[in-house]
């Protein structure tokens, strides 16, 4: 029931959906932390690597039910796996770092970068992947504290009355 309304009030053909969110997601699984569409038939999917990390569960589980998804024409999405940053402790809270969070603009795609290896890695596959315009990271480590980054940052407001 749900789905018919998102499709409708989007005016969109397909949900799909995933089952959780990272750790310190305050919104219970905010997709743009975790998994995001580069194009019509492509998502990047966040993962941990480190077994031992509070996240590799529930992301392993997530590209675990992305890989048995089809589109509506049936083709299979293609994944394209992203490492999750090391951990952003703030006031001993983790805060929900993730490559994923990044901004699409005309001019570029603004990736927000935590200071770890992981930044040059996840630069890399998506610069790979918006071959049409420059990928350009940027820290977020001073306004994670805040719960998101790029993408949330730059989310719309409705008109009021």
């Amino acid at each position: 029931q749900i789905e018919e309304y998102l499709m409708e009030y989007y005016g969109v053909d397909q949900v799909l959906w995933v089952s959780d969110g990272i750790v310190g997601d305050d919104t219970d699984g905010h997709i743009d932390d975790t998994v995001r569409f580069v194009n019509s038939d492509t998502v990047i999917a966040m993962v941990e690597p480190k077994k031992s990390d509070e996240n590799h569960e529930v992301l392993d589980k997530n590209l675990k039910e992305l890989s048995q998804m089809r589109l509506i024409s049936g083709k299979q999405l293609t994944i394209v796996e992203l490492p999750m940053p090391d951990p952003v402790i703030i006031d001993e809270f983790r805060a929900p770092g993730s490559y994923a969070n990044f901004y699409i603009s005309n001019a570029g795609v603004l990736v927000p970068t935590f200071d770890c290896p992981q930044d040059k890695i996840a630069l890399d596959l998506l610069g790979q992947l918006f071959t049409d315009r420059p990928v350009i990271g940027l820290s977020a480590k001073k306004i994670i504290w805040g719960q998101g980054s790029f993408h949330c940052l730059t989310q719309q407001e409705p008109q009021g009355n």
